[in-house]
């Protein structure tokens, strides 16, 4: 729990360093939903910055496992009939070769107390009642220097939905179609960003003969359905900061794949075709004259359509040759 409480309190900090940030620095309107979304925003880039660390082992832990999917084929053809005994191979396989398959997970697994702390604080601001003597703000919005914040925020909307408010507690708001529709549309937006995400991995950086490729396509179907499933129960916030964390997720992967894709993936042979494209934009190679000598001049282009220029060369250099 003190853990727990440390990272609600973590998480309100930032988004009233944010807030403060936006409101007083950048004029925005203190109680305007659109300040504390992008205060939200805002949480998201910095834990996202955190986290590329983890991204940069993820990265390795997946070109580790493409490596060494040779070996892996080996152990599961050698001991197709004794799974225990493929099992502890494998695990050997791992520590010899210092691969981590969970490494792949971190960055989410990480992100999971995160997520649940940003909900617990919504859920705290939801029930923000200054005529409840029991009723204490969730993390720094209980501290004096930011006392009032936590009914700025219970009360700012966006699009006339309050970002507390969630699909199933609708009747509890406000304007309930509105924040039936708006939480609709944010399930749909974090659903296919997850689905995007993850699907770009698979079909453009994972080998058609990798074996793991049949548990992320599995994956690939069943998070998008788990978050549209438990979506309903998410606030708007909370579908707001997933929604964002998504969209970090797609460009930085698009990033990686683009740039430095795996080996033996389609995304690598468009990479090496992409360079030998920029490569014969540039022309042919240069070709190498000798130092000293000028290089024949024609009026006729087609004949030499790549003039080469004199390169100035001293005369110990031209004695020597």
């Amino acid at each position: 729990m003190f853990i727990f409480d440390w990272l609600k309190n973590a998480v309100s900090w930032n988004l009233v360093q944010f807030h403060q940030l936006f409101s007083n620095i950048l004029g925005m309107n203190p109680d305007s939903g659109w300040t504390w979304t992008f205060s939200i925003v805002g949480l998201v880039i910095v834990i996202r910055i955190l986290l590329i660390p983890l991204f940069v082992k993820q990265i390795k832990a997946q070109r580790g496992l493409q490596l060494i999917q040779p070996q892996m084929k080996e152990i599961q053809k050698k001991y197709a009939g004794d799974k225990e005994r493929q099992s502890q191979e494998m695990m050997k396989l791992y520590r010899e070769t210092g691969t981590n398959p969970l490494a792949s997970c971190l960055p989410i697994i990480l992100q999971a107390p995160i997520f649940f702390a940003l909900f617990s604080v919504l859920q705290g601001v939801a029930q923000y009642n200054p005529n409840d003597p029991n009723y204490v703000a969730p993390g720094v919005f209980s501290w004096p220097q930011y006392a009032g914040l936590a009914a700025s925020m219970h009360d700012a909307q966006i699009f006339g939905v309050p970002l507390y408010g969630t699909f199933m507690n609708a009747d509890e708001t406000p304007n309930p179609l509105n924040t039936q529709i708006l939480a609709l549309i944010m399930i749909a937006l974090m659903t296919a960003t997850t689905f995007i995400t993850q699907r770009q991995l698979i079909v453009k950086n994972s080998a058609p003969d990798n074996p793991m490729v049949k548990q992320q396509k599995i994956l690939l179907y069943v998070f998008p359905v788990i978050f549209a499933v438990s979506g309903i129960n998410f606030p708007i916030g909370v579908l707001t900061y997933w929604f964002t964390t998504n969209l970090w997720s797609m460009g930085q992967q698009f990033w990686v794949i683009r740039n430095n894709p795996q080996p033996g993936t389609p995304a690598f042979e468009a990479h090496e075709a992409r360079k030998a494209a920029k490569a014969a934009r540039k022309g042919a190679p240069a070709i190498e004259s000798i130092p000293g000598d000028a290089p024949e001049v024609t009026d006729d282009a087609s004949e030499n359509p790549t003039r080469q220029q004199p390169k100035r060369t001293s005369r110990s250099q031209r004695k020597k040759k």
